[in-house]
Formats: structure tokens, sequence, C-alpha cells
């Protein structure tokens, strides 16, 4: 179950995130509130995740779900454009999260 707090936690880092861009700098109330309900939840499932897994093990697959994610809403939502290199190293990372999992004995 510690996996999936981990999965919910970094999805909720990939929320908030979303969410204060959307906010404009805070500007905008609606958006404003859902960043900081987005921190708590990412913060809240983090806590539960760390209960069982190691600080050093939970924390780098968090990033890097937050990373990829936020990645990927910047291309798919906002159109931002990547290039053929900044790719790769997105893949190298979602590798690195998968190895992190495979590894850790979890």
């Amino acid at each position: 179950m510690s996996w999936v707090y981990l999965v919910i936690a970094g999805l909720f880092e990939v929320v908030w995130a979303t969410a204060m861009k959307l906010s404009n700098g805070f500007s905008h109330i609606g958006f404003s509130i859902a960043t900081v309900v987005g921190m708590i939840l990412s913060f809240f499932f983090l806590a539960r995740a760390t209960k069982i897994l190691s600080l050093s093990l939970a924390y780098p697959v968090w990033t890097g779900i937050g990373a990829v994610g936020s990645v990927l809403i910047g291309v798919l939502l906002f159109k931002e454009q990547l290039s053929l290199m900044t790719w790769v190293f997105v893949i190298l990372l979602v590798v690195s999260i998968v190895g992190i999992k495979i590894s850790s004995g979890h």
C-alpha cells in the first residue's frame, strides 16, 4: 500500500504544480486554493508512504513522478515544446524511477 500512497503523492504534486501555473502568480483564488490543497494532499500521502518506505527511496520517486508528470502536463496542456534531447532525459527519469522501484526490494 505504501507504493500506492507514493504514486498518489506524486500525482498530487503534478496537480499542485499545474494549479500553481494556472493561478497566474496566485492572482486567481480558485487555482491558488487548488495549489495549497494539492500540496497538502501530496505531503500527506508522501508522509503515509514514508511510514514504510525509506526516505532515500520515497523522495526521489515522489519528485520523479512530479517531474515527469509536470513535463507531460506542460506539453499537453500548455503546448510547451521540448527538444529531442530533453525527451531523452525525461525517458531516463522514467527508467530511473522504475529502476529504483525494482531494486528497492519493496
